[in-house]
């Protein structure tokens, strides 16, 4: 071999050994995975040794602070955990605000004691107790949001909606019905409250409850405020019932006799449906406010609700969301008596299962709506109306071509309620309405098999009626719902279910309102409804027409997906400018659109960022709203669901 051959092939071999060894290298240092970190003590069935005592001064209505002392007794030294609650019972979700929990100091005998967040479940901290100690004394805020872009508004300068799972933090290895505390609050001068939980003093500002568990603190939260009235919606009754309400103004809390009978309809209604009581007292906390931060939330003895300001007021014309206390008191029976097996958790840092949302929030909101109608909350044509937008809804919601009801009871989770860009293909938690209309489908087959002998009203006395008196919750699976269906008429419920649920159906499950007499139909008018709930929404509503709404700032709002103006490319957020050549209000869109069926055309100007461009609909149907037409000749069945007990 020549020398320059035998060099070149000398180099080429080294070179082949470098590359081989530096592989070589490079695997010895690839990454592992580092090891799990040490596991928190698992929630065990056992008292918590004393009870945790609980301030909270709720005074700083300027900078909207909580200011929170917990004390907590110790029964030995060594390591302990303490976390903030995650999981949000009714919403499903590990949403609590963690992000807004500051300023936390731990001490005992005067001296600081290091805490650690565990850098996995970040809602829990590890400290250790010195020899000798048997309390710690906890100190933290709660800086609840300032503005609505930071989060939902708790305090104004008249109000506070106070929430226990913000204020409270708790030791880890105990199930939180064994966890004893006592809660104290500080609330600002001339303030009143209403609350689930019992008081045991008040000295001035501050009131003290009677001990409880962490348990039923959390599901106890308390609406307090400058203006308040308190208001008994069933006299004489052993177990009360109150509707508690505070507004922005004190005349907004004024009401005429026949309002007030609608509330106490309700309760009467509720007894009657479900032929039980699972608390001992119950108290609806109403805010009417446009202040507060907006809210409807369900709890065993209580609920959430706030409520436009002028609900009172305005009530002949304000009337689109009243079906809200009727929801949220069935979910004294449905949610919060009666529950998931695989949603009830041990403690508020268990991660929660969602898969029977359908009949948690599917079946309340079928309740919601004919409580309302039997109550006088709501007339009967307003609840016909209701349902009409919402079959339409799933008459036209594209994703249900590939995603069934079934998953969407993990949105709350997945999506945690934040904004879609296309809502009508992504789905979002259909569970609620889409599930309204499955157990319509339900109570109408029932009523036909049993000649109108039977409803789903005796599922509900049967199934929500057990144990009366009992406010423990009484857990239930799918096999659960489907033997008490069986009980009150023989079918295949499994399969009726499943199909609904659990399978893709492109068509929306409407033959509950043809059986019970009625058919969805569009026309080129409203219903009062539909009006007053785009006065609600601040929005113009063409989405079963050209298939979008507009904000009344002219902004593009939820784009059907597969329909015109999805097929022109126009998107939400996007600035409509401009109607056939002139500039854009809500009445030339209804008309352009309205001229349609005539052969008009619909071209228009819109505004993406700083570009401009025009389009042209392909739309020839005129303007379409949805209502409810009787079926000539058939039985009016959902007329019969709506009407009052006797």
């Amino acid at each position: 071999m020549h020398w320059v051959g035998f060099v070149k092939a000398l180099f080429f071999s080294v070179s082949l050994l470098s590359l081989v060894g530096g592989a070589a290298l490079a695997q010895d240092y690839l990454p592992q995975p580092a090891p799990p970190t040490p596991p928190i003590a698992a929630p065990q069935d056992v008292a918590y040794p004393g009870t945790l005592k609980l301030f909270v001064d709720a005074t700083d209505l300027d900078r909207k602070i909580f200011d929170i002392k917990l004390t907590l007794p110790v029964a030995k030294a060594g390591p302990l955990t303490l976390y903030y609650p995650e999981w949000v019972p009714g919403g499903h979700s590990p949403r609590n605000d963690l992000d807004k929990l500051a300023g936390l100091v731990i001490t005992a005998n005067g001296q600081v004691i290091p805490w650690k967040r565990d850098v996995v479940e970040v809602n829990a901290f590890h400290l250790d107790v010195p020899a000798g100690v048997t309390e710690l004394n906890v100190a933290y805020k709660f800086l609840s949001p300032v503005e609505t872009k930071v989060g939902r508004i708790v305090m104004t300068p008249d109000m506070l909606n106070l929430q226990w799972l913000q204020m409270a933090m708790y030791p880890a290895g105990h199930f939180t019905r064994r966890i004893a505390i006592e809660p104290t609050v500080k609330l600002p001068e001339g303030f009143q409250f209403a609350s689930a939980l019992e008081v045991a003093k008040t000295e001035g500002q501050v009131t003290t409850f009677k001990p409880t568990t962490v348990e039923t603190l959390v599901d106890s939260p308390m609406f307090a405020g400058r203006y308040f009235k308190s208001v008994d919606l069933d006299p004489g009754a052993k177990v009360p019932v109150r509707l508690n309400m505070i507004a922005d103004k004190p005349e907004l809390l004024d009401y005429k006799p026949e309002q007030l009978q609608a509330h106490k309809n309700l309760v009467q209604q509720a007894y009657k449906l479900y032929g039980s009581q699972h608390y001992d007292h119950y108290d609806f906390l109403v805010a009417l406010s446009d202040q507060l931060g907006g809210i409807g939330l369900e709890h065993h003895r209580s609920s959430e609700n706030r409520v436009a300001p002028k609900y009172f007021a305005d009530w002949d014309k304000a009337y689109v969301g009243r079906d809200l206390l009727p929801h949220e008191f069935t979910h004294s029976w449905n949610g919060k008596f009666r529950r998931g097996a695989d949603l009830w958790t041990p403690t508020l840092n268990t991660p929660m299962r969602d898969s029977l949302m359908w009949v948690y929030e599917g079946q309340t909101q079928y309740w919601g709506f004919v409580l309302s109608a039997r109550s006088t909350l709501l007339s009967k044509d307003q609840t016909l109306d209701a349902i009409a937008m919402t079959a339409a809804l799933y008459d036209n919601r594209r994703g249900r071509d590939w995603r069934p009801v079934q998953d969407t009871t993990n949105d709350p989770i997945i999506a945690n309620r934040k904004p879609l860009s296309w809502l009508s293909y992504q789905r979002s938690e259909d569970y609620y309405s889409e599930g309204q209309l499955v157990w319509l489908d339900a109570d109408t087959l029932i009523r036909e098999k049993t000649g109108g002998k039977k409803s789903l009203d005796d599922f509900a006395k049967a199934f929500f009626g057990v144990a009366d008196g009992s406010y423990v919750p009484h857990t239930y699976t799918f096999d659960d719902v489907v033997s008490n269906l069986n009980g009150v008429v023989a079918y295949d419920w499994a399969s009726f279910l499943k199909n609904r649920i659990e399978g893709v159906n492109p068509k929306a499950p409407l033959d509950g309102l043809t059986r019970g007499g009625y058919k969805l139909v569009y026309t080129e008018t409203p219903t009062d409804y539909f009006k007053v709930s785009e006065t609600r929404t601040k929005t113009t509503n063409l989405a079963y027409s050209i298939g979008l709404t507009v904000g009344s700032d002219g902004v593009l709002g939820d784009v059907q997906w597969g329909g015109p103006a999805f097929n022109a490319g126009l998107t939400q957020g996007l600035t409509l400018v401009a109607v056939n050549g002139e500039a854009y209000d809500a009445d030339k869109l209804k008309a352009a659109v309205k001229a349609t069926a005539k052969g008009g055309a619909v071209e228009l100007l819109v505004k993406d960022g700083s570009r401009y461009r025009t389009v042209k609909l392909d739309y020839t149907g005129g303007l379409r709203y949805p209502r409810l037409e009787r079926i000539a000749g058939t039985p009016a069945r959902l007329d019969d669901i709506l009407a009052a007990r006797k």
